[in-house]
């Protein structure tokens, strides 16, 4: 993913998903969004915006998350957790 902004990371889609965007006002460290069809964008910081994102997650513990993914470009793996919410499918 690669930096922008001081606040997020993002990472262009190879092909887009469907949106369902909205004005969220209000972001938070960990929220997990799609900007436009194409763009997946993780936040690491709080702020104010005017932007419109849809919605697809957040990271459960986001404490660190800015001292993890540093100021450049970063590689980040996503998963589901399990049905009991334990973590990566397989373990951990």
């Amino acid at each position: 993913m690669k930096e922008l902004n001081g606040n997020e990371k993002y990472y262009d889609l190879p092909a887009p998903l469907p949106e369902s965007a909205e004005r969220i006002g209000e972001l938070h460290a960990g929220d997990l969004m799609l900007f436009g069809s194409d763009c997946l964008v993780l936040f690491y910081e709080d702020f104010d915006t005017e932007y419109r994102y849809t919605r697809l997650g957040a990271v459960q513990d986001p404490s660190g998350l800015a001292r993890a993914l540093g100021r450049g470009d970063v590689t980040v793996t996503f998963f589901l957790a399990d049905r009991a919410g334990d973590g990566p499918p397989g373990g951990p």
